[in-house]
């Protein structure tokens, strides 16, 4: 559904209809220009991840941005009636979804609001920034955001460029899915190359910013399962096999690997990669251990090197 933003400027109140991408800022190319020395040149984008979810990003701004009167550090997805706070302009976001038929309960007794409800499989990646509350600690909140904005704008692009989906952020976790069809293969082949994508970006941040306290890294999960489509008025994947997902990407610093792969996912790939490789992790909520493997992003480039999915 639309999304706009009504804010005053020079005594006159204005709604912009927010694009898949608008930025704000002092400098004339911006969508919305605010001329006002507290705001930066290039100080924050709103931007549209599926149909509906529209998240603010600070663009590393030495005021921030704000919302509700929290400062923003990675991207926020915004709600009906939020009000943004832009140097010494507050900007109301205006929402109105879609309602969509309620049809079953949460574990929390409260109610799911789903559209086009669908039980599909889906290939799910999870990325997130190993350490990142230390370092949040640990560097200017300016220079957080600016490189949090970055990354998270670079790691959608990767996703769209391979075919998937960004689901949604979360602090600083991005996941992503991808519907397999009757190629669960070449879903796979495509996450891999996204993780791939993904670590590439977080090297050039690295290099771009020195002296960073320490470098940044990632850790991936990937999971292939059943899980509902179309979930809530984000119209989310849920499911086990979502949860799973994020249950391997914490794996990823106990077993000492960048990526961990299930069972359900490794086995699109050679054989000789994985086989004697694989180990079982006790994951909350299931009685039985799951059988993982893991890899390094050097096992992972050598493989779509060397061969592409058919």
């Amino acid at each position: 559904m639309t999304a706009s933003l009504t804010y005053t400027a020079n005594a006159e109140v204005r709604t912009v209809v927010c694009l898949p991408v608008l930025t704000i800022g002092r400098d004339k190319m911006n969508d919305i220009v605010l001329a006002d020395p507290l705001v930066s040149r290039n100080h924050a984008i709103i931007r549209l991840l599926g149909d509906e979810d529209y998240y603010l990003m600070d663009g590393g701004s030495a005021n921030g941005s704000f919302i509700n009167g929290k400062r923003v550090a990675t991207p926020v997805l915004l709600q009906n009636s939020d009000r943004i706070s832009i140097g010494s302009t507050q900007f109301d976001f205006h929402q109105q979804r879609q309602r969509r038929p309620a049809t079953a309960p949460t574990d929390e007794d409260t109610t799911v609001v789903v559209t086009n409800l669908d039980i599909k499989q889906i290939t799910i990646l999870v990325s997130d920034i190993r350490g990142f509350t230390s370092l949040s600690e640990e560097i200017p909140i300016n220079t957080l955001t600016r490189i949090m904005s970055l990354w998270f704008r670079h790691v959608s692009d990767c996703v769209q460029a391979n075919a998937g989906i960004v689901d949604k952020f979360i602090g600083d976790c991005v996941y992503a899915r991808w519907e397999t069809g009757t190629n669960a293969r070449e879903a796979v082949y495509h996450s891999l190359r996204t993780a791939l994508a993904i670590q590439r970006v977080t090297q050039a941040l690295n290099l771009e910013n020195p002296t960073l306290p320490r470098p940044l890294a990632i850790g991936v999960g990937i999971n292939t399962g059943q899980a509902a489509v179309g979930v809530g008025r984000d119209n989310t994947a849920i499911g086990d096999a979502v949860n799973l997902a994020f249950r391997l990407e914490s794996a990823t610093k106990e077993l000492g690997k960048d990526l961990v792969l299930s069972q359900t996912s490794y086995q699109y790939i050679p054989k000789p990669l994985w086989d004697g490789k694989t180990s079982q992790i006790a994951v909350k909520g299931k009685r039985e251990p799951v059988t993982v493997c893991g890899f390094a992003f050097t096992d992972i480039e050598s493989l779509l090197t060397g061969q592409t999915p058919a």
